[in-house]
């Protein structure tokens, strides 16, 4: 019974990496993206600037967004029944870095779509993948998601985790109080509030799911915001703001450093 049960644990193992690899192919074309640098790409797929330069033809270190690249990685075929989620669990990669790997930030994924697969271990924000980008209670994931909310409601799926991100980002800048909370409540000196859904109150509406997961995927790493510390929408006349510079643009947010 034992060697059955053993000749039976290697063959499912065997199917699933079977069902794993027959949609893999190796060699992939990344999209450079808004504040990418060769070497964050190369940590992104687990390789060097050097070899990307090489691959490339490339005679120096600049690149430009939109820019296609050839980074020698894995590249999964989408099947029936999939979603990031699941593709990121059988790689091994977080789903921060499966969605930077091909700019993928909402959740639209189709049967025959190719995907990039980052390389696992280390992720190209520089922490491990499995910990949060910093520590957080359940009662600040709560306030963060209804700031998000409050926010950034009707915008696309990328911008609700850049507003989270922007949050994340001040909590490690020395600039800007060290927890989430403070960052959210803070008040300056001449009584200015640093976000006005908590002046006005839209602060107190309930956080709905695609708000906690965009909460959630910020606090693991995920910042389509390129590390801003502002935003604000299009709409927006306060000249201070427009003269930052511009780290992304997502639908009608736009985020500045």
């Amino acid at each position: 019974m034992r060697i059955l049960k053993k000749s039976a644990t290697f063959a499912v193992t065997v199917v699933l990496t079977f069902m794993i690899l027959a949609g893999t192919a190796f060699g992939a074309t990344y999209t450079v993206q808004s504040g990418d640098s060769l070497y964050k790409i190369g940590i992104l797929f687990n390789t060097t600037a050097n070899v990307i330069m090489s691959d490339n033809k490339l005679s120096g270190d600049l690149i430009y967004p939109g820019q296609k690249l050839y980074v020698r990685a894995r590249t999964h075929t989408v099947k029936r029944g999939d979603t990031l989620s699941l593709i990121a669990g059988w790689y091994g990669v977080s789903l921060a870095d499966l969605r930077k790997a091909n700019n993928k930030w909402d959740n639209m994924i189709y049967p025959g779509q190719v995907l990039n697969i980052p390389g696992a271990g280390t992720s190209a924000s520089g922490s491990n993948s499995s910990k949060a980008a910093i520590s957080y209670t359940k009662s600040e994931l709560d306030l963060l998601a209804r700031l998000v909310r409050a926010e950034a409601e009707g915008e696309p799926y990328a911008a609700k985790v850049g507003v989270a991100a922007v949050v994340l980002n001040r909590v490690k800048s020395s600039d800007f109080p060290n927890t989430i909370s403070s960052v959210i409540y803070e008040v300056s000196s001449n009584g200015y509030y640093q976000f006005t859904p908590v002046e006005n109150g839209m602060i107190n509406q309930p956080a709905r799911q695609q708000d906690i997961d965009a909460a959630l995927e910020a606090l693991n790493g995920s910042d389509p915001s390129n590390g801003a510390l502002f935003y604000f929408d299009d709409s927006a006349t306060n000249k201070w703001l427009w003269s930052k510079p511009i780290k992304a643009w997502i639908g009608r947010m736009v985020f500045v450093y």
